[in-house]
């Protein structure tokens, strides 16, 4: 069934409009009482049917709503330093599959990847095209924000607003079953660029409250190890069940 995403909905009946109504009518060429769902902002998830169709709107009539059960009990969000080339894309789509809520860029020392002002401003909205589609198609209950980029500081400091906070150091840290459980409900997770975390940069994750954790014994790519991580917490916290 198709899957969208409102900010609200309001009675019984609903307007579609924009890409999802011109996605709906020429390239899915859904007809006159098909269904689709609408994922609304306040986690719920409504049961549609088309009515009709205008110049550039579609209107639905909607059956029903409930719950949206696709969401994780536990809110992961991932702050990744900047990799090269198109790697980032790959991280972003697969990392909203997966269950992450956030996704927050990081620039840190060993980022080779250096854009400037407005070449992020472009990078953060393909990011976040990315993450909307990758929302669609795996059916989740929200969409995930893509936030602006923090150096690494910053993002060390939002730290202690979360329950638990880790970073995967390829020097080791602890095991991952001993610092998550079902019961944890939010989590802030590092992940380093190509040349991962320099000594200075663990330190200062540290003096936030920050606890180095381990994916094993072999050193994962960048692009590989977030995904890793993502799916050992889902595990650990019974959201792959």
């Amino acid at each position: 069934m198709a899957w969208f995403f409102t900010n609200e909905i309001l009675g019984e009946k609903f307007e579609i409009v924009g890409e999802d109504a011109k996605h709906i009518a020429k390239s899915l060429r859904m007809k006159i009482g098909e269904q689709l769902t609408l994922c609304t902002l306040d986690g719920r998830r409504h049961l549609c049917e088309i009515e009709s169709f205008s110049a550039d709107s579609v209107f639905v009539n909607v059956l029903s709503s409930t719950l949206c059960e696709q969401e994780p009990s536990v809110k992961v969000t991932l702050f990744m330093a900047l990799t090269k080339g198109d790697k980032m894309d790959d991280i972003v789509q697969k990392s909203v599959e997966l269950g992450v809520y956030e996704i927050v860029p990081v620039l840190t020392a060993r980022c080779i990847s250096r854009p400037d002002e407005k070449q992020l401003k472009k990078k953060v909205a393909r990011w976040q095209k990315i993450a909307d589609n990758a929302a669609s198609q795996s059916r989740r209950g929200i969409i995930p924000k893509v936030c602006d980029m923090l150096t690494l500081t910053k993002a060390a400091q939002k730290a202690p607003a979360f329950e638990k906070a880790i970073v995967f150091y390829e020097c080791g840290g602890e095991k991952l079953r001993n610092l998550v459980d079902e019961n944890t409900k939010s989590l802030a997770m590092f992940v380093g660029s190509e040349g991962g975390f320099e000594e200075a940069e663990i330190e200062l994750l540290k003096s936030n409250g920050v606890t180095p954790a381990t994916l094993g014994a072999r050193i994962l790519r960048a692009q590989t190890a977030p995904l890793a991580g993502i799916t050992a917490i889902m595990y650990e916290t019974k959201n792959l069940e």
